[in-house]
């Protein structure tokens, strides 16, 4: 969004502060005019992350498997998981989002089998969400290992082509 500037608190509450148009790229005002020209909006429910995939009855066999849950909706169009800490993964078809938005939208379909998102979740034994994600049909990327920021990680690729890591803390790291 042209001019626009977010800022990020936490997941939880996040604040967004919004600046016009006409205000992109001039300098930064003093913290008083700021607080008095910008408009505060604030998250009021869940965040919602949809991947677009080929196959929603696939995709959703594929979810429920590796998650080790049942969706919290799944009806013709949309299915949706929850995820700790309140978000929810959305799986909608490629052919559903060009009929909602349009030609505006360039077609999903095109990108079919090139990572287009990754879904990075923290979860108590990752190398069991990626062995199952494995059993499941994805494709493995990267086995688990120790990662440079902190986390150990394993990274698979899922039938639709999006990048999924499962990943904890590394406590090797933490001594």
């Amino acid at each position: 969004m042209v001019g626009a500037s977010v800022r990020i608190e936490s997941l939880r509450g996040a604040q967004f502060h919004a600046i016009s148009p006409a205000d992109a790229g001039r300098p930064a005002a003093a913290p008083e005019r700021k607080a008095q020209d910008r408009k505060e909006l604030r998250m009021t429910s869940t965040a919602h992350f949809i991947l677009y995939v080929e196959d929603q009855e696939r995709s959703t066999r594929f979810h429920a498997t590796v998650l080790a849950t049942a969706p919290r909706l799944d009806v013709p169009g949309m299915t949706e998981f929850a995820l700790p800490g309140g978000a929810v993964l959305g799986l909608m078809p490629e052919a559903s989002i060009v009929r909602l938005l349009g030609p505006a939208l360039p077609d999903p379909a095109a990108a079919r089998g090139v990572p287009r998102a990754e879904l990075y979740l923290l979860v108590p034994d990752p190398a069991a969400y990626h062995a199952r994600a494995i059993a499941a049909g994805a494709r493995e990327l990267s086995p688990l290992r120790s990662r440079s920021w902190g986390h150990v990680a394993a990274y698979s690729i899922d039938p639709d082509g999006h990048v999924i890591a499962f990943a904890a803390e590394d406590v090797a790291k933490q001594r």
